[in-house]
């Protein structure tokens, strides 16, 4: 090709597509923000709790294992389980029924911090009425500092 073709060549090229950096860069935030929109419509971290429930702090470490059963206690006295309120008769009844039907399984009791322990105790007491053998309690772990 002659020297005049190829700056031919080049001059046609270079008027088709106008040399511009944010060009180049608009796919890339196109990209960014529908995957953004995707994780925030498809994306759930955990089950928000009912009501507001600052945990005790425990000095001891357990494991935390997932399973059917969570009671929940707030600072005002609601009772929720599974994240559903009820009263102290509606969970009594509600955690029998639940461990009739799939056997004795530990239930796990999220308490706020600032509930008096007579209140806990209490609850615990409603739960082994119904028949729960074991009841974990969720504290967050001690700071170091």
């Amino acid at each position: 090709m002659s020297l005049a073709n190829q700056s031919l060549v080049q001059q046609s090229l270079g008027r088709r597509r106008p040399k511009n950096e944010d060009d180049r860069i608009l796919p890339l935030i196109n990209v960014v923000f529908l995957l953004l929109i995707f994780f925030m419509l498809a994306g759930r971290l955990a089950a928000s709790d009912p009501f507001r429930i600052d945990p005790p702090v425990s000095a001891s470490e357990g494991l935390v294992t997932v399973e059917d059963l969570l009671v929940q206690l707030g600072v005002d006295g609601r009772l929720a389980l599974n994240g559903e309120e009820m009263g102290e008769e509606a969970l009594g009844a509600a955690v029998a029924g639940r461990i009739s039907d799939g056997g004795p399984a530990p239930v796990r009791l999220k308490a706020d911090g600032t509930v008096p322990a007579t209140r806990v105790v209490a609850i615990m007491e409603v739960l082994r009425t119904a028949g729960v053998k074991s009841v974990q309690l969720l504290t967050l772990p001690a700071g170091d500092g």
